[in-house]
């Protein structure tokens, strides 16, 4: 998804995608299934993202009933049991080969790599729930930012808090299509801190509604009536 989404079809930006992946990880369900969703929604607002949401799945659903009909006429079949120790290989290659993608533009400091290693370390070898790897690594963030440090800063030593919300979700990598479909005009209203529900709202400002805006405020797009 990273490599067609960022590279080559350049629908988003890095920061963008990084942002939306972090926001997506920490909800229920799939991450890829909900990122795939927030690009189409993005894209299109709601159609896209009920088409890229359908879509998703649609080849799992697909395949999932092939293999049930296969089960239940002819029991296991060697064949498609040999097929699935292959496609284990491939998928663990697929994921070891995403973690090094992702995390070589994710990770940009000495410290972001040593918490992401013990993250790891607790989560693999010692089962600690994952609520509790998020909670800590945002104590430990929270508690850097306060000391001055900018070692967890998204771009660096520029902005504090406001430089990941301005670089990441209201920077210029907005596709210039991406307009909303009810149109109507937008409304402005700094906000304190990038909260969840401040950033989710600030994804919905198109391109020329962000370069009228103050660079240091959350857009809350206001809908017409």
């Amino acid at each position: 998804m990273h490599r067609i989404i960022v590279d080559e079809k350049k629908w988003v930006g890095e920061k963008r995608f990084l942002h939306a992946l972090s926001y997506c990880m920490l909800l229920p369900g799939p991450e890829a299934h909900q990122l795939a969703i927030y690009i189409g929604w993005l894209m299109h607002r709601w159609p896209g993202a009920v088409v890229a949401g359908g879509l998703f799945v649609l080849p799992g659903i697909i395949s999932i009933m092939a293999l049930s009909v296969i089960y239940a006429a002819y029991g296991s079949v060697p064949v498609i049991t040999a097929l699935f120790l292959g496609l284990k290989a491939a998928v663990l290659a697929i994921v070891l080969h995403a973690v090094q993608r992702v995390g070589s533009r994710a990770l940009k400091s000495r410290p972001m790599l040593v918490l992401a290693a013990l993250a790891f370390i607790g989560i693999f070898f010692f089962n600690v729930p994952f609520p509790l790897i998020v909670m800590g690594a945002g104590i430990i963030g929270f508690i850097a930012a306060q000391a001055g440090s900018t070692a967890f800063q998204v771009g660096g030593s520029h902005g504090g808090a406001h430089a990941a919300t301005d670089e990441g979700l209201l920077g210029a990598d907005l596709p210039e299509h991406a307009q909303p479909l009810l149109g109507g005009r937008y409304a402005y209203r700094p906000c304190g801190s990038p909260s969840g529900f401040c950033l989710s709202l600030s994804l919905a400002i198109p391109r020329a509604a962000r370069m009228s805006s103050p660079r240091s405020a959350c857009s809350f797009p206001k809908w017409p009536s």
